[in-house]
């Protein structure tokens, strides 16, 4: 179980944003600290609300990650009207940061299916790379996002191969486009980019037996100093990556995206996974030859 503890300072504080000088708490979860700091003093439940759905996303991944990116982090949380989380944004200079909105109206209720907060400490997990690469760190948030979630039990397998299936083919490739690194469009630089890694993530459990998947080689990557805190040249990421795995998936597949469109069949790719769609609903067909390697992905994980 993540160790959680909560400490509650009802004090100024002197940040480097003045909107930022109200009050703070600090969070720890997976041995990493998370310095959260207001806008604006919270009432409770709202208070409560907002740490609370920092702390189980953080445990999401963590899970995932097997300890939570970064030693550190500050999360800087700015109310203003209406419900829910958004515009979330994560830096990487002078320390670990996320920067996100929330409405005063929130409550509880609006956090619990909230992605957006997971997406964004999943950037914390993966180096800065040159722009013309901003696919492979949009896209490792974006596929990693509802497994983390899923394998922290937050939500279901079917949910989470759910979100997948209806938002991957908005990555495929259209009329004109080339490889990942010359088609820097929402579509590909978000959903493109995630295909990448469902695709490699696929292909290394295809290779090793399903002994290693993706994760191994995003642990690896961190291990190494691979941090939003850090830039480096994505074959360096890439290199390690293949390293922790053992299969060189990474780099063939980046020479295979990176520069032409290269589609992706997707509809038989959940065939061979035994993912079936009746409208919004998702069942398993576990007969499927890849089946297991589906299970697999989004199995229930033993928080650290």
């Amino acid at each position: 179980m993540i160790a959680l503890r909560l400490l509650c300072i009802a004090t100024l504080l002197v940040s480097g944003d003045p909107l930022f000088a109200q009050e703070r708490a600090q969070l720890t979860v997976g041995g990493a600290k998370l310095d959260v700091t207001f806008s604006e003093t919270p009432r409770e439940p709202l208070r409560s609300a907002v740490l609370g759905w920092i702390s189980t996303s953080a445990r999401a991944v963590a899970t995932y990650h097997e300890r939570f990116p970064v030693p550190r982090v500050e999360i800087r949380v700015r109310f203003g009207d209406g419900r829910g989380a958004s515009g979330g944004v994560t830096y990487g200079w002078n320390g670990a940061l996320i920067t996100i909105a929330v409405g005063r109206a929130s409550t509880a209720a609006d956090f619990a299916d909230d992605w957006l907060m997971p997406h964004e400490m999943l950037h914390l997990g993966f180096p800065s790379v040159p722009e013309r690469h901003h696919w492979i760190e949009e896209g490792i948030s974006t596929y990693v996002e509802p497994i983390a979630r899923a394998r922290a039990g937050l939500i279901s397998a079917e949910e989470a191969w759910g979100d997948l299936v209806r938002g991957l083919p908005q990555g495929l490739p259209q009329a004109g486009d080339r490889g990942l690194d010359a088609t820097p469009t929402w579509g590909r630089t978000y959903w493109g980019g995630a295909i990448f890694c469902l695709l490699a993530d696929v292909e290394i459990r295809k290779r090793t037996g399903n002994r290693r998947g993706f994760e191994h080689a995003l642990r690896a990557i961190v291990r190494a100093g691979g941090t939003i805190e850090a830039s480096w040249k994505i074959e360096r990421a890439i290199e390690i990556g293949d390293r922790a795995t053992g299969v060189p998936v990474l780099r063939d597949l980046y020479e295979k995206m990176r520069a032409a469109p290269a589609p992706t069949d997707l509809d038989a790719l959940w065939k061979q996974l035994g993912i079936e769609r009746r409208g919004r609903q998702i069942s398993f067909n576990d007969a499927a030859p890849l089946a297991h390697i589906r299970a697999a992905i989004t199995e229930r994980a033993v928080q650290p």
